[in-house]
């Protein structure tokens, strides 16, 4: 039995995977402690790990975490990126550290999963190997680790079909002067833990992890020919979450119409105007079935619903998905991981975070339709959906995808790398 502890930020996207792994920990009988906001406690204990609470200085909400930011919504790009992970990234990492410093004190770790935005485990990595618990990068998000065949994460640029190291080359050189302030936060931390700066981009700590355990397929990523070592592929892992109940208008998905469904996840989820709305003004007049999901907003701040719109707060997506003819999102990683599980072909707008990484990603593997921006029209939106109901490629690769999904090893790899990280 190893002494597992699971850390991540407070943010839904991120630590609902990691509740899997955790439950897989938890069942094969390892002590897991899982690390991360109070508003996650609940769903914590439920795996049956113990959960530990961040600092106050490290936990926040993040669907209400911008609401005080108004400069960041004019941000695109990585001029955005490199204010979220000086803001959400670096400014918290001395106090993940000491947390997790905390709980090794507490009770021996042996190895430490964290998630990739989790910078105290960046801090741990400039221990010796000796006097620190193994460090895994738990990969809940595209992968971002380096590479000179991709360019910067945060740009949504796929391999450039022409000169493409040479393009990457120069958008690294470009993207390490935007990093220059999370870099110096970063460095003025490191150094009131370790007396140095930290030996290396706080953006790309998982190269120097001792393992990176992406929780997708290396179909979904562009290939890398100076990949680390240490990178494993374990495929999408699924939580045993809350069973949701079926909504009254469930019977409506009987298979005479084509379902649309859409959705803007859990936390970018209160402007509708990114995705929600455009969709129902864009599909309002065709003979599909709308399914909208709000992701815990209550019903009544959806705009009018047309005739052929059904909503609900929440949704079983194993329920749904099956029924599904097209995924529209604005870039979730998990939602997008999970309506590739089930083969569904996907549209996926712009938007901040790790959203543009993974509409780049959607349009390079083929499985559906990307538009560039944060707020299409309706227009632009229904001529997408129209062209992936359409054109049956999209599913065929989004089939292939589901394929590969479901020979993954899953929680096997990531049980498999702990055990040689630990003995």
């Amino acid at each position: 039995m190893s002494s597992i502890l699971l850390a991540s930020v407070p943010a839904h996207g991120h630590v609902t995977p990691l509740l899997a792994v955790a439950e897989g920990f938890v069942q094969r009988g390892d002590d897991v402690r899982f690390l991360t906001g109070s508003r996650f406690a609940d769903r914590v204990r439920a795996t049956g790990a113990t959960f530990v609470p961040l600092p106050a200085d490290a936990d926040f909400d993040d669907r209400t975490l911008f609401d005080d930011l108004p400069e960041r919504a004019k941000l695109k790009g990585t001029k955005a990126i490199a204010f979220d992970i000086d803001r959400i990234f670096a400014r918290p990492a001395k106090a993940q550290y000491e947390a997790v410093m905390a709980a090794g004190a507490a009770q021996h770790i042996d190895a430490v999963f964290a998630d990739p935005v989790f910078a105290g485990a960046a801090f741990l990595l400039t221990h010796p190997r000796a006097a620190r618990p193994a460090v895994a990068m738990c990969g809940v998000l595209p992968l971002g680790v380096s590479s000179r065949d991709t360019a910067p994460f945060g740009m949504g640029l796929p391999p450039a079909r022409f000169f493409n190291r040479p393009r990457n080359a120069v958008l690294a050189a470009l993207n390490r002067r935007v990093l220059r302030q999370p870099q110096r936060t970063t460095n003025d931390l490191h150094k009131a833990v370790h007396g140095t700066d930290i030996p290396f981009l706080l953006t790309d700590w998982s190269r120097y992890a001792d393992a990176i355990v992406q929780l997708g397929v290396a179909g979904f990523e562009y290939p890398r020919t100076d990949a680390p070592s240490n990178l494993h592929f374990a495929g999408p892992l699924k939580t045993n979450g809350a069973a949701v109940p079926l909504p009254d208008w469930w019977s409506d998905l009987d298979g005479t119409r084509p379902v649309v469904h859409v959705t803007q996840g859990t936390a970018a989820n209160t402007d509708y105007s990114q995705t929600i709305a455009p969709t129902l003004r864009a599909l309002a007049d065709d003979d599909v079935l709308v399914v909208v999901a709000t992701g815990g907003r209550p019903l009544d701040t959806l705009p009018p619903l047309p005739a052929n719109a059904r909503a609900a707060t929440y949704l079983p997506y194993d329920e749904l998905l099956p029924r599904t003819a097209v995924y529209v999102t604005n870039g979730g990683y998990g939602g997008v991981q999970y309506a590739l599980r089930h083969g569904v072909p996907i549209v996926a707008t712009g938007g901040k975070e790790d959203k543009p990484e993974v509409g780049a990603r959607v349009a390079w593997s083929g499985v559906g339709r990307r538009l560039r921006t944060e707020r299409p029209s309706p227009r632009a939106m229904r001529r997408a959906i129209h062209e992936v109901l359409s054109r049956p490629h999209y599913r065929a690769a989004s089939r292939r995808l589901a394929e590969e999904m479901a020979a993954a090893p899953g929680f096997a790899r990531v049980a498999d790398i702990a055990d040689r990280l630990t003995q």
